[in-house]
């Protein structure tokens, strides 16, 4: 990420919002389910630099700010900001088409995954 906030990919349903707010599960109405997880092992700062504006059951919409975090000090503190996006039940969706290639912002299509 460029900027210190992690934006809600679809509509859909926030399901798991960890306490730490570096990580969260959000299902789409399709029923397909994303973790979306800031940086590696970011874990271990036990929410030190986020703030989460969201929470678990919570209905979100494509764009809403699900978690802001400060970049520069979660850098400092010797952690890779690189976010995984990843289909949790992907099993259950046949085809997953790759759109992103590159540098991507918020609002651009990641992929497409199909019954």
């Amino acid at each position: 990420p460029t900027e210190g906030r992690l934006v809600a990919p679809f509509d859909g349903t926030v399901e798991t919002a960890f306490p730490t707010g570096h990580a969260f599960g959000v299902r789409h109405d399709d029923g397909a389910e994303m973790l979306l997880h800031v940086g590696v092992d970011t874990v271990s700062l036990a929410g030190k630099h986020f703030t989460t504006k969201v929470e678990q059951g919570q209905r979100v919409n494509a764009g809403d700010t699900l978690v802001e975090f400060n970049i520069p000090e979660i850098e400092s503190a010797g952690y890779s900001l690189a976010t995984p996006i990843i289909v949790t039940n992907g099993d259950e969706f046949p085809t997953i088409t790759n759109h992103a290639s590159g540098d991507v912002v918020a609002g651009d299509k990641l992929f497409a995954i199909n019954n």
